[in-house]
């Protein structure tokens, strides 16, 4: 029997976000400085938006309504009272925007405003002297350089042959950003068809070159490499790394000072001094990941009261430009150009009310972690009390979400330093009293309990459990181990010293 075709539906429900939804999730989540490249990006988009220049921002003031306060600053990114969003349900509330009525609004407001400091249409977003600076400060950036090319320079000013050189930036080609060479010689010499000897004599002349150690197959001949540059090749310390590298990984002190019939102290003082060589000799050219950060909140202790406030500086400061305004009550305006400046303008308010609201819930999520953590503010890590997102979002009326999205890649300048916002979420501990306790403060009294530990008898997990159920900390030693990795902190065996 032939099998026919059959058409049939069904019904199925899918999430999909709206655009405008996905921006205001995605300005929540952007850090200060990405909001600050999204929200430029918009002004470049979206032509009926204008920035307020910091001096013509500080100037501006709210036009006089009945119960505003004369000489009350203006907040250029506030929306209308009647219009809120809450990124907790991911809704727009408020009554349906006639854009008549907005309209009217918006030129009630633009006369306003003229009337009252009689400004231009459309401010210049930087002057002539910033653009002229900002110019000069990108054309002044020097780009580093890398260890290949550092390694290249050395090629051209050194003493190989046209035939040589070929062959040294072959190697150089395989050596990684650390130092090291990736390729054994049998490889380059498979590889190029160069008999292994000539890459071995190019190969000794690169690990001459600076950085010393570079060019090096492994670990030992690294170190080889400086000592002997620094003229130690007779020491205990090239003899250590040359006969007894495997021990001296594991620290096995006393297996090497027996190899050597050396005393402990000795052998200890050369191992202490083997420590001082670079491990990674290409490390100062590694491109600078370091990141700045700007926060997001400050938190002052103004009296008995820690005050929170959000960092409003970094974040330009949007409204509508006049110029689009006036060409909408233009008799003459096209539909199609009514319709489009019409768009516009409800994208840029959207957007404005967006950034408003992600101010807020940032301020409203840092205020309560304050208030939890006031213990933190006044006496460091070990007060730290354990909070979830769950609990914050509990009270400041957003969902578990929103707090994550509002303080990932955020920070927070507090009395203790500046702080991932990330860093006041932390499980907790129950203590023998039933006190909560944070597992960064239990880190905290771990560092510490090593940190005055005797060196030649240093502290076991055992006996770092037994010192902290003292404290009425009860963990087992497997946390203790778990914790001590955590915080990059080596084993008892491999702490001691002899």
């Amino acid at each position: 029997m032939a099998q026919g075709l059959h058409l049939s539906q069904k019904m199925a429900l899918s999430q999909v976000l709206a655009p405008q939804l996905q921006q205001s999730l995605a300005l929540l989540q952007a850090p200060t400085l990405e909001l600050k490249a999204l929200v430029e990006q918009e002004l470049q988009q979206n032509p009926v938006l204008e920035e307020v220049l910091t001096t013509e921002a500080e100037q501006e003031m709210k036009p006089g309504r009945e119960g505003d306060s004369p000489g009350e600053p203006a907040d250029p990114s506030e929306p209308p009272a009647d219009v809120t969003f809450d990124p907790a349900t991911d809704k727009t509330t408020g009554p349906v925007d006639d854009f008549q009525a907005e309209f009217e609004r918006l030129s009630q407001l633009d006369q306003e405003w003229r009337d009252h400091f009689a400004q231009t249409n459309i401010p210049a977003r930087r002057s002539q002297e910033d653009e002229e600076k900002r110019q000069y400060m990108f054309d002044s950036l020097v780009a580093g350089t890398s260890l290949q090319e550092h390694l290249l320079e050395q090629v051209r000013l050194s003493d190989l042959t046209p035939e040589q050189r070929p062959v040294a930036e072959m190697i150089i080609g395989n050596i990684d950003d650390y130092g090291y060479l990736q390729a054994s010689v049998d490889e380059l010499a498979f590889s190029t068809n160069i008999p292994v000897e000539k890459v071995l004599e190019v190969l000794r002349v690169i690990q001459s070159f600076h950085p010393p150690g570079v060019g090096a197959r492994d670990l030992r001949e690294c170190l080889l490499l400086q000592l002997e540059r620094s003229d130690r090749k007779d020491t205990l310390e090239f003899r250590i790394v040359d006969k007894f590298m495997e021990a001296l990984g594991k620290r096995r002190i006393p297996e090497i000072s027996r190899g050597l019939n050396l005393s402990v102290e000795e052998v200890q003082e050369a191992v202490e001094r083997i420590g001082h060589l670079e491990p990674r000799p290409g490390r100062d050219f590694l491109p600078d990941n370091q990141q700045y950060v700007v926060p997001e909140i400050f938190v002052q202790k103004v009296g008995d009261e820690y005050v929170v406030s959000t960092n409003n500086e970094q974040i330009p400061h949007l409204r509508i430009s006049n110029t689009y305004k006036d060409l909408m009550a233009q008799p003459d305006s096209s539909s199609e150009v009514r319709e489009y400046i019409r768009d516009k303008i409800r994208a840029g308010k959207f957007l404005i009310k967006s950034l408003h609201q992600r101010q807020q819930t940032i301020l409203n999520i840092a205020r309560e972690i304050v208030s939890r953590q006031r213990d933190f503010m006044e006496h460091g890590v070990s007060k730290l009390k354990p909070l979830t997102m769950v609990q914050v979002a509990e009270v400041v009326g957003v969902h578990e979400t929103t707090v994550s999205r509002a303080v990932s890649g955020k920070y927070m300048q507090t009395p203790r330093g500046v702080l991932e916002m990330k860093y006041f979420f932390t499980s907790g501990i129950k203590t023998a009293s039933g006190v909560g306790l944070s597992n960064t403060s239990v880190k905290d009294m771990i560092s510490e309990m090593i940190e005055k530990e005797d060196p030649s008898k240093p502290l076991s997990d055992e006996e770092i459990v037994k010192l902290l159920s003292e404290k009425e900390i009860v963990i087992a030693r497997r946390t203790v181990a778990k914790y001590r990795s955590e915080l990059n902190i080596l084993p008892s065996h491999l702490r001691k010293v002899y």
